[in-house]
């Protein structure tokens, strides 16, 4: 349920639309909808978002805030990852509270699961 004040939307600069798309399908079963060439959303993702034709990308280097996905196995995700072509940035590591991985996708933007 949307709630005023409460994150709703996502947008992510993207590079390559076709080759995030293949990549978030394949590894985590994202759902695409395109709007033009220039756009195209996410769903099945945890919270709803889109992706916008850009050269900039996001990485946490730059100051941008780290999109953080679940998984209830990591070390199966980071295998699917690297097999999708992800570039992985940090392999896991214990962290308090958790483990996780930080990745990139087709388009550069940084990732951690």
């Amino acid at each position: 349920m949307k709630q005023t004040g409460k994150i709703n939307y996502i947008e992510l600069p993207c590079r390559d639309m076709a080759a995030t798309k293949a990549f978030f399908n394949q590894v985590f079963g994202w759902g695409f909808v395109d709007y033009g060439p220039e756009y195209m959303a996410f769903a099945n993702a945890g919270i709803d978002g889109g992706y916008f034709q850009s050269e900039q990308k996001a990485l946490t280097e730059y100051g941008s805030a780290l999109v953080v996905l679940y998984s209830a196995e990591l070390e199966q995700s980071l295998a699917d990852v690297k097999g999708a072509g992800g570039h992985i940035l940090k392999e896991i590591f214990s962290f308090p509270g958790g483990r996780r991985f930080h990745f990139t996708d087709p388009s550069g933007n940084e990732y951690a699961v």
